[in-house]
């Protein structure tokens, strides 16, 4: 189902992402490099992060990830909090955003943040053992 957050894994193959940590945590569970292109919701602005031999480079380089959850819900992380987990071309968007969703309660986490909460629980998703 399409969503904001589109990853194209190393050798073409694409797919959407539920969220921005879910999009970080891709590369790391799937030991593959991979480009991630989502868009600010509000300034419409696109956001790309780049996955290369475990380093993400990050377009514009003030972008941002915000993660919360709506408040008061309980449930399964798609219906409470997937579409509240966005990039933003810089804090300032993402603080406009929050403004604008009272009833999202979360924070602002700065990229390397987000790639390491994106890394951890998604990377060993894939691993036996």
């Amino acid at each position: 189902m399409p969503t904001p957050h589109r990853v194209t894994i190393a050798g073409g193959v694409q797919v959407w992402s539920m969220c921005a940590i879910d999009a970080l945590g891709i590369p790391a569970m799937l030991g593959r490099d991979a480009v991630i292109t989502s868009v600010d919701p509000v300034t419409r602005e696109r956001v790309t992060v780049t996955s290369e031999n475990g380093r993400m480079v990050w377009e514009p380089a003030t972008s941002v990830v915000f993660v919360g959850r709506r408040g008061g819900c309980s449930g399964p992380a798609a219906e409470v909090c997937c579409d509240t987990l966005n990039f933003f071309a810089s804090s300032a968007s993402a603080r406009t955003w929050v403004k604008q969703h009272p009833g999202v309660k979360g924070r602002i986490m700065d990229r390397a943040r987000a790639e390491e909460v994106g890394q951890a629980t998604f990377g060993p998703l894939l691993t036996t053992g």
